[in-house]
């Protein structure tokens, strides 16, 4: 009586100091979330950093966020002023306060168009095209002042920007020309883009604020489809696409925010059918709700107040753990269906060993996702370590006082206990038969498994807003930021100079349609050791050939002044004329300055691999692809992950030896056998390995070694195979759900432990003790 009393005065205080912890975590996360949102929806946030080229990451982050805020509209019609109308009925729909405060609409070409020829105007002289470069080298002078003359008095006059003397040989059009085409885009003298048979208005818009504060609800899609309704009416037939990181990230929040729901909602309900079949009292439901809807609780406030918000898909998967964590609560109350309310006390010193051995057991395999580099699953794995803890000292320090009146033994939970002793026990040849069994079907499985480390496998996006994308990609040249070439140099000249060496290259390619157009940022702003050249060039060839048409006209011709410095690379970003090209600037990277150049239409087999040729021999250029770069890590950490869940084996059998000794192989058995067993079902169903079906694994090895330690730890005992019972079934109906997740990364984690869970629930019992036999 002495040592319950002074474990009652113990735990009191226990108890009143976790109700304070939960109370400060409590007035502290409303402060925090008040003030913002701490909702992550960014993929790339899951990613693992490539620990041995920190460059790589950065100048990947910096191109998603150049495009992060941004959405293009492409409205098509087979009439161009039907099109024209239903652009202004598009625009004139986000013209309302509502759509002002999601979208603010870019800059349109045309007004860029005016700005980038007033600022380029005085530096004309020095920019030239290689076919110009080439003609004004090669060609006589005699010939070059017919073309000006031509030009001059042609019966149309060629196309021109400029009074004729200051381009006497039509150079600057030409220049224009070729980076219009560069850009892949055929647009109309109507200012339409023509593609696929029809016309196409470009409308673009930018998010206001982040493109990730989000809350679930398809508040810019909804917007879209209104202001797409109403130009509708004014084109019937028209099509409209859309695409832009923003609509991405709200689908993947209105997923998740569904899939929360589904899950988590899912799962609690669940969990509250079985324990109220098992136990017909409103008190076990309202107790395990409450350490379940406390351990998710604190685990969100720990996961925040560490990494500074939480990603959607750690609430996707946190919400899962409520299949694993009410374990210990329905473990209490079907303890406490075969003892009065005041041995409870006794029930609990009785109780504690295995629970904390299960803790243990469950946080070491969710600890193990801390090991792979991957931002996404530390999260994971903090929020589902804080969130066992904090339901496990819920159960621990507040039910002994909570639960105080006696609890039912229900027709269901005594059938249910009951079936143990019709369970059948393997010994002896039975044991190694059906060990046998297993290692061959595991092994006739396992011989079909495959691997696919692919990034893109892991899409989640709706395929609707992927073809939209990829058409629009197409439609408007847009390259991949995924796969680019890197320009590293001391300072900008440099950088330019190694670009230009570069697209030299690329233009051969272009010209024999192996590869689409590219994006770089010296076909804009050449090199000072360039525009010196053609500057020279032209100072040499234009006076000549005005002076040639001037004798022809009997006028004397002088050429105009144009700036007396080049084009400096400040200058240029500064300006607005470097706006749809400025993120291809890197700026500052490292030691020295680096730019990117990208590459449209990827489609041909081998681009890829002659693209990556074209880098070798230039000094400071290197070809990146970033999704063969993830895949390759991926495939790494599926390897790394594979030899430490071996290691997982070996420590956990070692924790179990030193607890059960000679009895340990009977509480390890069941996991080990059931992980092979999913492992063939894996590859019998044609599912590929991945990262995440290793991940769930050792989720499995914590989860279901839990299972023996309760059969052997109160071994015979039915209450103990109801606690099972009831808890896995609620931990197998909640990565059920997680299987039906339209993330395949989750769906590939819910789907192992669908099989791993129930095979592990169903062979545990065959290899249970006798219930003499003792547990040390």
């Amino acid at each position: 009586m002495n040592a319950n009393g002074r474990l009652q005065r113990i735990w009191r205080w226990l108890a009143i100091l976790w109700l304070l912890v939960l109370l400060g975590l409590g007035v502290q996360q409303w402060q925090l979330w008040k003030s913002q949102s701490r909702i992550d929806t960014d993929i790339l946030a899951l990613l693992p950093q490539d620990a041995h080229d920190r460059l790589l990451s950065d100048v990947t982050r910096r191109i998603a966020d150049a495009n992060a805020r941004q959405i293009v509209v492409l409205l098509g019609s087979t009439d161009a002023a039907r099109t024209k109308a239903a652009e202004a009925a598009f625009r004139t729909a986000l013209h309302t306060p509502q759509g002002k405060a999601l979208l603010q609409e870019s800059g349109s070409i045309e007004g860029w168009f005016e700005q980038a020829r007033a600022f380029y105007a005085p530096y004309r002289d020095r920019l030239l095209t290689a076919a110009q470069r080439q003609r004004l080298q090669d060609e006589p002078t005699d010939a070059l002042a017919e073309s000006a003359l031509a030009a001059l008095y042609g019966p149309m006059g060629a196309p021109r920007l400029t009074e004729w003397r200051q381009d006497p040989l039509s150079l600057w059009p030409q220049w224009w020309q070729e980076r219009a085409l560069g850009s892949g885009l055929q647009m109309g003298d109507d200012g339409l883009l023509e593609a696929d048979g029809k016309h196409w208005s470009i409308v673009q818009y930018d998010t206001v604020g982040s493109a990730f504060q989000l809350d679930g609800e398809r508040h810019i899609d909804l917007l879209l489809d209104q202001a797409a309704a109403a130009a509708g009416k004014q084109a019937p037939g028209l099509e409209v696409l859309r695409a832009g990181v923003p609509l991405h990230a709200e689908a993947a929040a209105v997923q998740a925010n569904r899939e929360i729901n589904t899950i988590g909602w899912g799962s609690l309900a669940a969990v509250l059918l079985l324990v109220w079949l098992a136990f017909r009292s409103l008190r076990p439901i309202l107790l395990v709700a409450a350490s379940l809807l406390i351990g998710c609780g604190v685990a969100l406030a720990v996961t925040v107040l560490v990494f500074g918000k939480v990603h959607v898909l750690t609430l996707v998967f946190g919400a899962s753990l409520v299949g694993v964590a009410e374990d210990y609560g329905i473990h209490w109350f079907a303890s406490r269906q075969a003892e009065p309310a005041d041995r409870r006390w006794r029930l609990l010193k009785h109780l504690l060993p295995g629970l904390w051995l299960a803790l243990l057991t469950s946080a070491l395999a969710y600890l193990a996702l801390c090991l792979a580099p991957f931002p996404g699953l530390r999260q994971m794995a903090l929020f589902s370590v804080v969130g066992l803890a904090a339901a496990f000292l819920t159960v621990i320090f507040w039910f002994p006082w909570l639960d105080g009146g006696e609890i039912r033994n229900t027709r269901f939970s005594r059938w249910l206990g009951a079936t143990l002793e019709r369970w059948p026990r393997l010994h002896g040849r039975r044991t190694a038969l059906f060990l046998g069994v297993v290692a061959v079907f595991s092994a006739v499985g396992i011989a079909r498994l495959g691997s696919n480390d692919d990034l893109r496998s892991l899409q989640s996006s709706p395929k609707a807003l992927i073809d939209q994308q990829i058409r629009i990609s197409q439609m408007l040249g847009m390259p991949s930021p995924a796969q680019f070439y890197l320009v590293q140099g001391d300072d900008a000249e440099q950088v330019l100079q190694r670009e230009e060496a570069l697209i030299a290259r690329l233009r051969m390619l272009s010209a024999n349609k192996q590869i689409g157009g590219y994006r770089a940022i010296s076909d804009w702003l050449p090199s000072q050791q360039r525009q010196r050249a053609d500057a020279a060039l032209t100072a040499k060839v234009e006076p000549q050939v005005l002076g040639k048409v001037g004798e022809a006209v009997g006028e004397p011709l002088q050429r105009p002044d144009y700036a007396a410095h080049d084009l400096q690379a400040e200058a240029f970003l500064a300006s607005p004329a470097a706006l749809p090209f400025r993120h291809l600037w890197l700026g500052t990277v490292g030691q020295g300055l680096a730019s990117v150049v990208m590459v449209d239409d990827l489609s041909r087999a081998d681009a890829l691999s002659l693209l990556e040729a074209q880098a070798k021999g230039i000094d400071g250029v290197r070809w990146v692809d970033r999704t063969a770069d993830f895949s390759k890590l991926l495939k790494h950490y599926r390897k790394l992950m594979s030899v430490l869940l071996l290691v997982g084996v070996v420590l956990v059998f070692a924790v179990l030896y030193w607890r059960y000794r000679a009895q340990a192989w009977r509480v390890f058995a069941p996991t080990l056998a059931a992980g092979a067993l999913t492992l063939a079902l894996l590859g019998l169903f044609g599912q590929p390995l991945q990262l995440f079906n290793i991940l769930a694994l050792m989720l499995l090895l914590g989860m279901g070694i839990d299972y023996g330690i309760f059969l052997v730890e109160h071994r015979g005992d039915a209450s103990a195979w109801l606690a099972v019972c009831v808890g896995a079934a609620s931990t197998w109906l909640s990565f059920g759900l997680l299987g039906l997740s339209a993330t395949p990364a989750l769906r590939a984690f819910g789907l192992t432990l669908l099989f791993g869970i129930g095979l592990v629930w169903l062979i545990s019992p065959l290899f249970r003790p006798p219930p003499h036999d003792a547990p040390h």
